[in-house]
């Protein structure tokens, strides 16, 4: 765990939520959130690269609402706006967003802020500029890219992890049955999409990934 800047709140990495608008379909994202939330997720990431920004920031603000009680943050993709209005606790970025440095001058020290990484450079540019942490991937296949990039595996998880201290959330492909190998390459905590979303009964999907991971 470490501590949010500038408060008392600490982050437990172990498992990452990316609560995808698109990923969801047609059924309710807020009461997906809600049910993974409630059965252990640990850190919750919202994306949504095809919703209006009025629907997004609702999307943020009724997620919010219900995380902070249980005192689990919500980090904002992409959009640093919707991070202020909302109150969430931080923002992620990825190679092609607003940079790092513009992102802290935006949100301050006391949030976090991620930036997606693929390549060591990548990653030690990321610490150097200040990020919290790194999302690094993709370990495995997935098809939640269309243009995904190189494939990792779990060496390259580890090269990364060899060069920099800050927290790293692995992403891509992760299911029950390789999230400990993930953990032990060197992550400290694994981010998934359809391993909860994809999933019939998202409670279990959740509970099933923390069991894994311990």
């Amino acid at each position: 765990m470490i501590e949010l800047r500038g408060t008392m709140k600490e982050v437990d990495w172990r498992l990452c939520l990316v609560a995808d608008a698109e990923a969801a379909g047609t059924r309710d994202l807020v009461e997906i959130v809600k049910e993974a939330a409630d059965a252990g997720a640990t850190l919750i990431q919202l994306r949504g690269k095809s919703i209006d920004t009025r629907d997004f920031l609702d999307l943020a603000l009724q997620m919010s609402g219900f995380l902070k009680p249980r005192g689990i943050p919500l980090i904002i993709n992409d959009r640093a706006d919707v991070v202020l209005a909302s109150g969430a606790d931080g923002l992620h970025i990825g190679q092609q967003d607003l940079p790092l440095a513009y992102a802290r001058k935006i949100l301050g020290e006391e949030r976090l802020i991620g930036i997606s990484v693929n390549t060591i450079g990548e990653a030690q540019t990321a610490e150097k500029e200040g990020s919290d942490y790194v999302g690094v991937g993709p370990v495995y296949f997935t098809s939640s890219k269309e243009k995904l990039p190189d494939i990792l595996g779990l060496e390259g998880l580890r090269s990364i992890r060899e060069r920099v201290h800050i927290p790293i959330l692995a992403i891509g492909g992760i299911t029950a049955e390789n999230a400990k190998a993930v953990i032990t390459a060197g992550a400290d905590g694994i981010a998934v999409i359809s391993a909860i979303m994809g999933a019939d009964n998202i409670p279990e999907a959740t509970e099933k990934l923390l069991s894994a991971l311990s």
